[in-house]
This record gives C-alpha cells, sequence and structure tokens, in this order.
C-alpha cells in the first residue's frame, strides 16, 4: 500500500508530465497524464486548469468549461481559471458570462489587467495573434491607442 507522500509524488509527476505533452502538443497524452494525475489528487484544482487548456486547444470548449469550473470549485481564488473560462464563453458567443468570470478574474488579481498594463496586453495580444488563436486587424500592435479602444478591438476579434 503506498503511502500519501508516495501518491502526491506520483500525482505531481503525472502533472508535469502532462504539461511536458501539451508543450509537444501532444494533446491526447496530456489529457491522459492529468486525468491521472486528477484521479490521484481530486483536489489539484491545477490539474483541472491545465486540463481545460489543452481541450481550449482541441476546440472542446465545453470540456474545457466543465475543467476550469471544477478547478474554480475547490480554489475560489483561482483568477487564471476565471480568466481561461471567461475566453472560453466569449468564444461561445456567451458574452455576458464572459464579462463575469473576467471580472472576477481582475478582481481577484488586479496585477494583470487593462488599466495600467496596456503594454503587457499587446504582449499578449500579439502572441495570440502571432500563433493564429484571434485574427486582429495587423495595426492593432500601435502604443497609441486607448485602453478603451484597444478593449473594443480585442472584444471584436474574438
Amino acid at each position: 500500500m503506498k503511502t500519501q507522500e508516495e501518491i502526491r509524488q506520483k500525482a505531481a509527476a503525472t502533472y508535469n508530465r502532462g504539461g511536458t505533452y501539451h508543450e509537444k502538443k501532444e494533446y491526447d497524452l496530456a489529457i491522459k497524464e492529468f486525468t491521472e494525475a486528477i484521479r490521484l489528487d481530486p483536489t489539484n484544482a491545477l490539474a483541472y486548469f491545465k486540463r481545460g487548456n489543452v481541450y481550449i486547444d482541441k476546440n472542446e470548449y465545453d470540456l474545457a468549461i466543465k475543467d476550469y469550473s471544477e478547478a474554480i470549485r475547490l480554489d475560489p481564488n483561482l483568477a487564471c481559471a476565471y480568466n481561461n473560462r471567461g475566453y472560453v464563453y466569449a468564444k461561445k458567443k456567451e458574452y455576458d458570462l464572459a464579462i463575469g468570470d473576467c471580472t472576477e478574474a481582475v478582481r481577484l488579481d488586479p496585477e494583470y489587467n487593462w488599466k495600467g498594463k496596456h503594454d503587457l496586453a499587446l504582449e499578449d495580444l500579439k502572441r495570440a495573434h502571432d500563433s493564429a488563436k484571434i485574427n486582429v486587424p495587423d495595426d492593432i500592435f500601435r502604443h497609441d491607442y486607448t485602453d478603451e479602444e484597444l478593449r473594443e478591438l480585442v472584444a471584436k476579434s474574438l
């Protein structure tokens, strides 16, 4: 019989393998590893969050929402889960839910928001644009947009 520490270590190892497979874009293997990590430690909110990220990459939005919701249930202060669930809601054109989740993410983590983080937001948007995850006009990377103009452009691109 394995000790709790051995189970925790195995859960951490499978979680890490899941992350590596995700980085390699081996999504089915990543899901398998995160699922095993969850089986070993069903209280690991980050394992649900990371598996949700893989589901986004597979365009399996309902499964991503389910995992982000479970991550939030386990850790109501996990701002990144609210943020990513909000992103998925926006992709599904469920804008009121998206706004609610993104608002909660900013409330939980005010260090990352539009106001005062214009350049950081532009960098994130450029990475998303370059990876063809969103469709935005090429001139969006000008630095003379107001925060409000940038928010409107991002909303139109989702």
